[in-house]
Formats: C-alpha cells, sequence, structure tokens
C-alpha cells in the first residue's frame, strides 16, 4: 500500500472509532496516518536520491 492510501485509510479508521466511540479504532486509524506520513516521506526521500544519481536537476 501506497503511503497515500494508508494515509487515507486512517483517517476512514479514526473516523470510524469516534462515531463508534471505539477508542480501539481510532489507534489504529492515528497509526494508520502517521505510518502513510512516513511512507511518503520514505519515498521522496528515494525519488530524490534517484534525481541525484541519474544527474536530473533538482527543483
Amino acid at each position: 500500500m501506497s503511503g497515500t492510501s494508508d494515509e487515507i485509510k486512517g483517517r476512514i479508521k479514526e473516523a470510524a472509532g469516534a462515531i463508534t466511540d471505539d477508542d480501539k479504532l481510532r489507534r489504529e486509524g492515528k497509526m494508520d496516518q502517521a505510518v502513510g506520513k512516513v511512507k511518503q516521506a520514505f519515498e521522496k526521500a528515494v525519488d530524490k536520491v534517484n534525481e541525484v544519481v541519474q544527474g536530473k536537476p533538482r527543483t
């Protein structure tokens, strides 16, 4: 799963937990969002490394 989809899944879980008053589901949603943000940051870092290795100019 990509970082963006993990983050969206987390938002949905967190909202469902809030609606159903399920603290465990809320926590899972927050964790999924955090994982998604980390994945996105990692994906960006990999992209930057690839740009440098391939000699493309940075933006």
